[in-house]
C-alpha cells in the first residue's frame, strides 16, 4: 500500500517540508510501519517552490506511482493549481498544511492545519479587549497575508477594535528593511501591532522591531507562524513577550500531546511544530479511515471513510472536519517565554 507526500524537499519552504515529512513519519513508526493494520510503503515526491513544480510531482504520485492517497503541500499556489488532479482521479489529498480561502467545493481534498484566515480571526476579539487604544495592521503582500489581516479584522472590528492609520502591505519577497515601516508604526499612536511574517521575513521583522526600540513598548500580536519552529531559534531574545495565536503549542497538557510531543522530540530533536502535529494528524486520520474501508481499500473507499472518521484525538485537542474538509478545532494565544511558546489562554473553537 503506498501513500504519497507531496512536501518541499528543496527551496525556501525546506524547513516546513521536514516538519511536515517528521510528523507523518512518526505516525507510522509509532504503529509499527502500518497504517490501518496494512504495511505501508511512503512515497516521497518533491513539491519544490512553485505550483508548476508542486503539480508536476502530484502527477508523478497519482499517475506513476499509483499511490492510495497523499498528505502534505506546503504552498497554497501548489493545493489550488492540484484540486482538480486529486478530484478527477477520485485519490484523496488529506493536506497538513495549505488551506487558502478560495479553496471550496472538494470532495477529495481535505486539510487537517487550518483556513488561512483563521489565525486572524482567532486573535481579534482578544486585541480588541487588551489593546487599549488603535491597533496598526501590516502584513506580507501576498495571498495568505491578505487572509490573515482580512481575518483578524473580522473579529477585531465588531468587538469593538480601531484601526491605526492604513493598513500596510510590505513587498513580498523581498523586504529586508522594514525600518520606514516601524517609523510608521512609531508615529502612528497604536498601542498595539497586528503583523503577519513567516520564515525568513519572521526573523527580520522581529529583531528590527526590538532594535527601533518598540518592542517591550508597543505589544506584537501575530499568527502564530511569526515564531513558529526554527524562527524563533533565528530571533533568540527579540520575540520575548510577543503574543501568537495557533491550534497548537508544544506544551499543551493532553493525553495525545504526551504521546506526540516528547516521542518526537526525541527522535528529531527539536519540539514539535503546527506543521509536525498536523502532519502526524493526517496519519491518524489515513490511519483511521483505512481501517473502516475494511476489506476492499481503495482510494474511494477510504476517501468515504475519511468523510465518517468523526472526532481526532489531537495533540491539538480534540477537532473533527466541518462540511468544508478543514477542522472544527481549538485555538490558543501564545507567549514567548524564555525562548518558547507557552499557551497563556484559550481563545475558542473556530471552524463550525
Amino acid at each position: 500500500m503506498k501513500i504519497g507526500l507531496l512536501l518541499p524537499r528543496s527551496g525556501i519552504y525546506k524547513a516546513l517540508g521536514d516538519d511536515m515529512k517528521n510528523g507523518f513519519e512518526l505516525y507510522v513508526k509509532q504503529q509499527g510501519g502500518k497504517l490501518g493494520g496494512r504495511e505501508v510503503e511512503l512515497v516521497v515526491a518533491d513539491e519544490g517552490e512553485t505550483a508548476d513544480s508542486g503539480k508536476a510531482a502530484a502527477e508523478k504520485l497519482v499517475k506513476q506511482d499509483r499511490v492510495l492517497a497523499v498528505s502534505g503541500v506546503v504552498s497554497s499556489a501548489t493545493i489550488n493549481g492540484v484540486k482538480d488532479l486529486f478530484e478527477t482521479s477520485k485519490i484523496p489529498l488529506v493536506g497538513s498544511n495549505a488551506s487558502p480561502t478560495t479553496l471550496t467545493g472538494a470532495e477529495y481534498v481535505w486539510r487537517t492545519s487550518y483556513v488561512n484566515d483563521e489565525p486572524g480571526k482567532a486573535l481579534g476579539k482578544h486585541v480588541a479587549e487588551k489593546a487599549g487604544g488603535p491597533v496598526f495592521l501590516i502584513a506580507a503582500g501576498y495571498q495568505a497575508g491578505r487572509d490573515e489581516v482580512e481575518g483578524f479584522k473580522s473579529t477585531f472590528l465588531p468587538a469593538g477594535g480601531k484601526i491605526a492609520g492604513e493598513e500596510v502591505y510590505t513587498p513580498f519577497p523581498g523586504t529586508k528593511n522594514f525600518q520606514p515601516y516601524l517609523a510608521q508604526i512609531e508615529r502612528s499612536g497604536a498601542k498595539s501591532v497586528f503583523c503577519f511574517y513567516a520564515g525568513g521575513a519572521a526573523v527580520d521583522f522581529v529583531k528590527q522591531y526590538r532594535d527601533f526600540g518598540l518592542a517591550g513598548k508597543i505589544p506584537l500580536y501575530a499568527p502564530g507562524f511569526l515564531t513558529e519552529g526554527g524562527v524563533l531559534k533565528g530571533q533568540g531574545e527579540a520575540a520575548t513577550g510577543i503574543f501568537t495565536s495557533l491550534n497548537y503549542s508544544a506544551d499543551l497538557d493532553n493525553a495525545a500531546n504526551k504521546r506526540f510531543a516528547p516521542a518526537y522530540t526525541s527522535a528529531y530533536g527539536s519540539a514539535p511544530t503546527t506543521y509536525a502535529m498536523a502532519s502526524w494528524d493526517a496519519a491518524q486520520v489515513l490511519d483511521t479511515a483505512i481501517k473502516a474501508a475494511g476489506g476492499t481499500v481503495t482510494s474511494e473507499t477510504v476517501n468515504a471513510a475519511i468523510a465518517k472518521v468523526g472526532d481526532i484525538d489531537s495533540p491539538r485537542g480534540t477537532w473533527r472536519f466541518n462540511s468544508g474538509g478543514t477542522p472544527i478545532q481549538p485555538w490558543y494565544l501564545r507567549e514567548v517565554k524564555q525562548g518558547a511558546n507557552t499557551v497563556s489562554a484559550d481563545l475558542g473553537r473556530l471552524g463550525g
